[in-house]
C-alpha cells in the first residue's frame, strides 16, 4: 500500500456541493483544500449536473486523489429533492470513475459517528471536531465543505478496519452491488 494517499470527500448537493481533500501520510492527516461548488446560478438542473462533473474533474486533475469518499443520500420525505440529490451524487461519482478513482460511499450517520462518536451529531459539532483534528483555524462559511471533509476523514478512519464502506471500481461494479438502484 502507498505510504501517501490523497482522499477527496464529497457532500453532494444541487445548489451547493461540498468538497474536502486531505493528504494521508502514515497515521497523519492534513488538509489540502476544502470548499463548495455554488450551483444556484445555473438555469436548470441539467446545467447544474454538467457543472458538477466539469468542476470536480478539474479538482481531480489538480490534486490527483487516490480515492473518493462520498456521502450517501439519506431518505427524506420529498421525492423530488431525493431524485435531484441522487443525480448530483451519481454525477460526482461519474467524475471520479471517469478519472479511475475507486469510490467509497458512507451514510451520513456513519460519517458523523466516525468524526464525533455520535451518529446524530449536528453539522456544527462535526465542523468543530474537524477543526480540532486537522488544526483548521476558521469554520468555513458553508458547512457543506466540512461535511465533505468529514466524508474524507471518515474514509481515512475506516480504511484500516474496512468497516462500513461500499467500494466501486466502475459502473459495472456499482450496478452489481446495487441492482435495485439501476434503471432497466
Amino acid at each position: 500500500m502507498k505510504s501517501e494517499r490523497i482522499i477527496i470527500g464529497i457532500d453532494p448537493g444541487t445548489n451547493i456541493l461540498g468538497y474536502g481533500i486531505i493528504l494521508c501520510t502514515g497515521n497523519k492527516m492534513s488538509l489540502i483544500e476544502m470548499g463548495v461548488l455554488k450551483l444556484g446560478n445555473h438555469a436548470n438542473h441539467a446545467l447544474k449536473l454538467k457543472s458538477i462533473f466539469e468542476e470536480l474533474s478539474v479538482l481531480i486533475d489538480q490534486h490527483h486523489p487516490d480515492e473518493m469518499a462520498i456521502e450517501a443520500p439519506f431518505f427524506g420525505k420529498n421525492v423530488q429533492s431525493m431524485l435531484k440529490l441522487g443525480r448530483a451524487q451519481g454525477v460526482a461519482m461519474a467524475a471520479g470513475l471517469a478519472k479511475g478513482l475507486p469510490i467509497f460511499e458512507y451514510s451520513p450517520k456513519k460519517i458523523k459517528q466516525s468524526i464525533t462518536g455520535k451518529g446524530n451529531a449536528s453539522k456544527e459539532q462535526v465542523a468543530a471536531m474537524l477543526q480540532n483534528i486537522l488544526h483548521i483555524k476558521e469554520t468555513p462559511k458553508y458547512l457543506d465543505a466540512t461535511d465533505a471533509l468529514a466524508a474524507a476523514v471518515c474514509h481515512y478512519f475506516q480504511r484500516e478496519n474496512s468497516g462500513g464502506a461500499e467500494s466501486y471500481s466502475g459502473w459495472k461494479s456499482f450496478i452489481a452491488k446495487n441492482p435495485k438502484r439501476a434503471i432497466r
